[in-house]
């Protein structure tokens, strides 16, 4: 069974290998990160010791700073930078999605204490491991959902209304980054955090951001050019809610 430790380490090996990469020497690490990524000293110092991980502006920012891939940084995907040429096998992030010792017909997928903004965005600063939640293995394979790129996060606010309630539990496939017209996808804004909205394509304007709630005064669309998509990093898609009716 995957432990929570397992994650963090594996994170932590990953952020110290960049961190070599760039010549910045283990002693003071963090306080030099914490300068490189615009994050307070006591965030980075949590993060190497393996108390937390960085939510999604934070995990770019490091990322970035660092000069790094942050699917690399976040999940141990691909190569550690753009272009790199293809490396020997390497220790990798233990998977995400795994049979519960107790009744194999279910598999746990990683809680996360992440907030995805229906509202105005949500900066998650630091993410933590909350628990497992169990799903049906029967049904993950029938929705052809991969376990290993699942993770659970949380609704907060009002703005996809009635389809996504605020508190409401969310599981997001991240292996499915590629904009899809009419689907709900998280989203990491540059200026408002982690966002989870509806992509809708536009022959006019490209593509609109687009909130559920009807009241348009308060929950107006967001129209992104073809080029500035780009600009906002598909985490991915909301495959499943569930919460109060």
């Amino acid at each position: 069974m995957v432990q929570i430790e397992d994650l963090r380490f594996a994170f932590i090996a990953r952020l110290k290998k960049a961190l070599a990469a760039k010549e910045i020497p283990e002693w003071g690490a963090g306080a030099r990160l914490a300068k490189m990524a615009g994050v307070t000293p006591k965030a980075t110092s949590k993060w190497l010791n393996g108390e937390s991980m960085p939510g999604g502006a934070k995990m770019l920012a490091v990322a970035n700073a660092l000069g790094v891939r942050v699917e690399w940084l976040e999940y141990g995907r691909g190569e550690m930078v753009e272009g790199a040429p293809p490396q020997a096998a390497e220790a990798r992030i233990p998977p995400r999605g795994f049979e519960l010792q107790d009744d194999p017909s279910y598999t746990g997928v990683l809680q996360l204490t992440a907030r995805g903004s229906t509202g105005e965005g949500d900066d998650n600063p630091h993410v933590e491991i909350r628990g497992v939640m169990a799903f049906k293995s029967s049904w993950l394979r029938a929705n052809n959902l991969n376990q290993r790129h699942l993770d659970v996060i949380y609704a907060n606010g009002h703005s996809m209304e009635p389809t996504i309630n605020d508190g409401d539990v969310l599981l997001v496939d991240e292996s499915k980054i590629e904009p899809k017209d009419g689907q709900i996808f998280a989203m990491q804004s540059t200026t408002k955090g982690t966002i989870v909205k509806r992509l809708v394509k536009s022959d006019i304007e490209g593509w609109i951001i687009r909130s559920d709630n009807p009241d348009k005064a308060r929950y107006g669309d967001e129209a992104l050019r073809d080029g500035e998509i780009n600009e906002v990093r598909i985490i991915g898609r909301v495959v499943w809610r569930g919460g109060m009716i």
